[in-house]
């Protein structure tokens, strides 16, 4: 399935969706909502996550679904703009949805949380590792992945470690980027530095020109990007022409193979942060029933990445939770389910739920860009 194929059929899902009511405790399915971003610059991330969560979902429905219900991933698309995301929000759970699965974006989370919190509807596996959605604890909603605090920590810690210290932030001027630059911050300072420099830029725009003029007035060794994969893109090219030399490092909402696609060539020695498994090869179980799944969806048109892999993951783990919630399934029942995820082993990689914990995850690792768009660890 190409890409126009896929923003087709989500497109036409939503608006599926839209038109018709949800009745997510019919006998026969279990209807998750979820606003995404599937059009607009950053719509490679909502397209390929959507994507591989389909790729478990279609695997359990296969097999007669959860206590014979079938699981249905209604996706509407937000453009990633958090005031399309809440009215998003509020059709789907009005509509019945059992719970809101796979947000894409910090902004557009932010947006969605308060409304599922206050119909009591579970939030599950938002594409975001900003803080202010971890906590405090909400009862409501939880995380798979590693949060923005846990990828800033690691690649300051590599860069110092090899004595780099002068570190500026690229970052998007709204809760995303701000969460990212609060997590650098975080970390350089019991080092006891501070951010070289400081750019923004604002969301879904590439105008970068004004933030490559102040971050190279600092003089940086560094750039950490926080923001999506065009904006980022636009921002190495242009900085690369003022004449940085340095490293870029990006934290993993920016869409590893979209910055590669975006950058081209240009994306050799680019270093991004990555929460989920290395999704190319089959060196771990997990990846192995990954790409087995997606090659059994798409064959030879199917082309793993990040994004695809953390729905999978997301998609296995919720699954999991509906298991064990029971056969008498609600909201209460589900949060039980999740909350007994006590190291959940996905395949070598893990996820820890507790009722006290909903951030199952810390893993990171950093990966490198080369110049044929292949990731290396």
């Amino acid at each position: 399935m190409n890409r126009r194929q896929i923003l087709r059929r989500a497109a036409g899902f939503g608006a599926a969706c839209v038109a018709a009511p949800l009745w997510a405790q019919s006998a026969n399915r279990i209807v998750l909502g979820q606003s995404a971003a599937l059009s607009g610059p950053a719509a490679a991330l909502g397209i390929q996550f959507r994507q591989g969560a389909l790729l478990q979902f279609d695997k359990v429905n296969a097999k007669g679904g959860i206590g014979g219900r079938l699981i249905d991933l209604q996706s509407l698309d937000d453009g990633y703009e958090p005031d399309r995301c809440a009215e998003n929000t509020r059709k789907l759970i009005e509509g019945g949805a059992f719970a809101l699965f796979g947000y894409i974006g910090t902004p557009t989370s932010l947006a969605a949380l308060p409304l599922a919190t206050q119909a009591k509807t579970p939030f599950f596996a938002p594409f975001t590792g900003a803080e202010a959605l971890r906590a405090p604890l909400n009862r409501y909603a939880f995380h798979v992945r590693a949060s923005y605090f846990d990828e800033t920590a690691e690649i300051v810690r590599q860069t110092t470690a090899v004595g780099i210290k002068r570190i500026s932030v690229f970052y998007q001027n709204d809760a995303y980027g701000k969460a990212g630059l609060d997590g650098v911050v975080r970390a350089l300072k019991p080092l006891g530095l501070e951010p070289a420099g400081l750019g923004t830029v604002e969301r879904n725009t590439v105008d970068v020109d004004a933030a490559v003029k102040a971050i190279m007035a600092g003089k940086p060794d560094a750039i950490v990007q926080i923001s999506a994969y065009k904006s980022c893109a636009a921002f190495i090219r242009a900085a690369r022409k003022a004449g940085f030399g340095g490293t870029f490092y990006n934290v993993s909402f920016v869409g590893t193979k979209a910055l590669a696609d975006e950058l081209g060539a240009d994306a050799r020695g680019v270093v991004v942060s990555q929460v989920m498994p290395f999704p190319f090869t089959p060196n771990s179980p997990l990846a192995g029933e990954y790409l087995a799944a997606g090659k059994a969806a798409q064959g030879d048109k199917f082309e793993p990445n990040y994004s695809s892999m953390e729905g999978y993951v997301a998609a296995r783990t919720f699954a999991e939770g509906l298991r064990r919630a029971g056969g008498n399934l609600n909201t209460e029942g589900l949060i039980a389910g999740l909350e007994s995820l006590r190291d959940l082993n996905l395949g070598g990689f893990f996820v820890d739920f507790a009722p006290q914990k909903h951030t199952g995850s810390k893993y990171v690792d950093l990966t490198i860009l080369s110049a044929d768009g292949r990731v290396r660890r």
